[in-house]
């Protein structure tokens, strides 16, 4: 039988390379995100042969409407095998006395509660089921805080410690919780950190080759594709010239 995967945050960057690999890989794919009209482009581009996409458009900080969203899935699609949870974001990179406090809501709002969300509408049914797999997105910024990261360094610093949790909460069923920590990934993440300032955005890749959104799906996929007794528990994905989450040669 074909297995699904629901990820969230899947109308770019990691998320929607995340949906092509496991769609490619002979996943049905769930995809979920704010924007409609890419996921409905999403949808169209990988929904060929035998693969099945459904789209689910909500944001992940409306809990009420994940919640609605999930108990809404049909009955063919209720079965997911692998939870990937994506959504999340950077926002601002001024010292923690100077932070905007909406920005600092919105990360806390998305890349912890709305991470828990997911997790607490979903997991129940795969120990129900004693199989599944959630791969939550972290980052190398979860390690250790640098400069202008104060908060956003910490949400990611809270789902390294509620991956490991949720890892020992399941480990008397055969559910797997993989955290997958990127270094520099270019995508549209500094855009929306610098709130569209794409100057400002692409200098943050200047002398430096960064992992793609491809890379950290591949190892996603690897993580889901390892023999069920085989638990990816945890992974730091960095670019070659790039030491740290602070350290990065550039030519």
């Amino acid at each position: 039988m074909r297995k699904t995967a629901l990820i969230t945050g899947a109308t770019s960057g990691i998320g929607e390379a995340c949906a092509r690999k496991f769609a490619q890989g002979g996943y049905d794919v769930i995809i979920t995100g704010r924007n409609k009209q890419r996921l409905a482009a999403l949808k169209i581009e990988l929904e060929t042969g035998e693969t099945k996409v459904l789209a689910l458009a909500f944001d992940v900080r409306n809990r009420t409407a994940a919640t609605k969203a999930i108990k809404s899935l049909p009955a063919e699609w209720a079965k997911i095998d692998v939870l990937i949870n994506n959504a999340g974001l950077a926002l601002g990179l001024e010292p923690e006395y100077e932070g905007d406090f909406e920005d600092w809501d919105t990360m806390i709002d998305t890349n912890i509660k709305g991470l828990l969300t997911m997790t607490r509408l979903i997991v129940p049914k795969m120990v129900e089921r004693n199989s599944g797999h959630i791969i939550n997105i972290g980052s190398v910024a979860g390690d250790a805080a640098y400069a202008g990261g104060n908060v956003y360094c910490a949400t990611k610093a809270a789902v390294k410690t509620i991956t490991d949790g949720l890892r020992i909460d399941v480990a008397h069923t055969a559910v797997r919780v993989t955290n997958v920590k990127p270094g520099l990934v270019e995508t549209h993440f500094s855009n929306v950190r610098f709130h569209g300032d794409d100057k400002r955005a692409n200098s943050v890749y200047h002398g430096i080759k960064p992992l793609t959104g491809t890379d950290i799906a591949d190892v996603a996929y690897y993580a889901a594709s390892a023999p069920a007794h085989v638990q990816i528990a945890e992974v730091l994905v960095l670019a070659t010239h790039q030491g740290s989450g602070s350290v990065i040669h550039r030519d």
